[in-house]
């Protein structure tokens, strides 16, 4: 089912151009319903040539233009961006924040009156294999939730949580890319040292996380009944796991979640301290 209405997208980075590549590829949307904006001219040539959409250097030719107004700068420039497009931002627009650890009061304080969602995306959206989850703000209908969630559908699969577990989720499927690619380079590593070439290692490391990951999402199975699966009696499997818990695999993700979950609540905290200065 295809979307009405316009897309605008401030910022053209890597993200908003995996949305924009996903919601065309999929025909969510035509190129002459997307525009975007950039500050570098020979970007906006390259979106332009590539996908067939409008994208200028101005970004309030873009906020004016939106029915859909997705904020995908960096989150240090979100109020700039904000302050300077505010005037012509449409009140019925539906206004879509993907800058992390920017809270809705900081984003309904410099966008006044609007509808707006907040969405933490995690990188592989860039390959249509994303989680992003989204908080809808006050006003937000479900019919505007819907077509949130019809964008990022376009580049991966998405779930609608509450405002407040958006740290827990920057923690986990947020930062877990980074987590998961650290474990592909150990995997890869031990596989060289075992005798294997660089890429068999890499791509036997890669492949088998992928397949794993999909057998418990189609099976829908717990984790530890696949793991029991591979570990038979004396085997290889539990020599290694028994290595695993041994250097304390387990807990350490386990910190490393709630490490990050607690920086993005102090980055969240920090954004609504300098808000109550203004």
């Amino acid at each position: 089912m295809k979307l009405d209405g316009h897309i605008g997208f401030i910022g053209t980075g890597n993200m908003a151009e995996a949305l924009v590549r996903g919601l065309l590829a999929g025909g969510t949307v035509d190129a002459s319903q997307v525009s975007g904006s950039e500050p570098r001219p020979e970007r906006c040539a390259e979106i332009r040539e590539q996908y067939g959409i409008h994208c200028t250097t101005d970004n309030s030719d873009v906020a004016r233009r939106a029915d859909v107004l997705v904020l995908s700068v960096k989150p240090q420039l979100l109020v700039r961006v904000c302050t300077e497009i505010a005037p012509v931002v449409r009140a019925e627009t539906l206004v879509i924040s993907i800058a992390a650890g920017v809270p809705l009061a900081v984003l309904s304080r410099y966008l006044p009156g609007r509808r707006i969602v907040r969405t933490m995306p995690n990188t592989p959206a860039l390959v249509g294999a994303g989680a992003t989850v989204l908080s809808p703000g006050d006003g937000v209908s479900e019919t505007d939730l819907a077509i949130a969630r019809r964008i990022f559908d376009a580049v991966g699969t998405t779930f609608v949580l509450e405002e407040s577990q958006l740290d827990a989720v920057t923690g986990l499927s947020g930062s877990g890319p980074a987590y998961t690619f650290l474990i592909l380079e150990a995997l890869s590593d031990a596989g060289v040292k075992v005798g294997l070439s660089r890429y068999v290692a890499q791509a036997l490391a890669a492949q088998t996380l992928l397949g794993s990951a999909k057998l418990l999402i189609d099976t829908k199975g717990h984790p530890g009944q696949l793991k029991d699966m591979v570990t038979s009696p004396g085997g290889t499997a539990i020599a290694g796991l028994h290595t695993l818990e041994e250097g304390g695999l387990r807990t350490t993700l386990i910190n490393a979640v709630e490490t990050a979950t607690k920086r993005s609540r102090e980055l969240g905290e920090l954004a609504l301290a300098q808000l109550h200065k203004k």
